[in-house]
């Protein structure tokens, strides 16, 4: 009648269980090194479109990426040492807050530089 199903699967070696999550604050981490970066870019952009004429509000909004930055950093360095949990998070989290800090130091050393 046909070929039984079994001939067309692939037979598993073996399975792997495991218990490991995705932490709740790796991916806040995560989630506000995206928000800073963002904000960053966008502050950027905008401060080039007026020519580098900036308000208060951009400092504000500085301060802010880098509050949200050190929180994420914080947050990934701390559950990237958990041992039951994915790590997928935590460094994305990590790179993407380091990031966010070294870029507001860049600028902060260019405004500096420049006035």
């Amino acid at each position: 009648m046909g070929v039984p199903f079994r001939i067309f699967m692939k037979k598993r070696k073996g399975f792997i269980f495991t218990d490991k999550k995705h932490s709740n604050r790796a991916i806040m981490a995560a989630i506000l090194g995206v928000i800073s970066l963002g904000s960053l870019g966008i502050m950027l952009f905008l401060s080039y479109q007026n020519g580098g004429q900036v308000g208060a509000g951009f400092g504000a909004g500085a301060l802010l990426a880098a509050l949200y930055s050190t929180i994420g950093l914080v947050l990934g360095l701390v559950t990237v040492q958990e041992k039951e949990r994915y790590r997928l998070f935590p460094i994305l989290g990590i790179f993407l807050n380091l990031a966010a800090l070294v870029s507001i130091g860049l600028l902060v050393y260019a405004g500096g530089s420049l006035g």
